[in-house]
């Protein structure tokens, strides 16, 4: 009796570590910004897009806006058990340059500064605005040859 006890307690051990190994948080975190010390070295007005990049290295990406830009992205996620993941941290360097590829100014923002922006956003006008779905479907019907398809027309 006293094996099955203690053999009883141990399953219920186990059981209960899973269960707090299972909800401890998973902590992912993905991109580089350069450290204090590397921004520290950029002076706006004295470096270029060249020296920028020996310092804190290419970015992953940059601006294609009017002004021209890089940024340097780096965001920390946690989830815990079922939860969703969640971004807890964001951590945001831009480096914009003027026409001559000088540096303008060297930001850094956070995730309290962060609001969502499309940063590309690609619009073409539809042909078919004001066009219900039918008059798509069947607005070809007779429009076409056989011919066509066949190379005769």
């Amino acid at each position: 009796m006293t094996a099955a006890l203690s053999t009883g307690r141990a399953i219920c051990a186990a059981i209960a570590l899973s269960v707090l190994v299972a909800c401890a948080p998973i902590v992912e975190s993905h991109g580089y910004v350069p450290t204090e010390a590397d921004l520290a070295e950029i002076e706006p007005g004295v470096d270029t897009k060249d020296t920028v990049e020996v310092i804190a290295g290419r970015p992953a990406s940059t601006s294609f806006l009017d002004q021209d830009g890089w940024f340097y992205v780096k965001s920390e996620y946690r989830q815990t058990g079922p939860a969703a993941r969640r971004e807890t941290a964001r951590d945001i360097v831009a480096i914009f340059f003027d026409e001559d590829e000088v540096v303008l100014s060297v930001e850094r923002l956070g995730i309290e500064d962060g609001e969502i922006v499309a940063l590309s956003r690609r619009v073409t006008d539809a042909p078919t605005a004001g066009i219900g779905f039918f008059q798509q479907l069947f607005g070809n019907i007779g429009n076409f040859n056989p011919g066509q398809f066949l190379g005769d027309g």
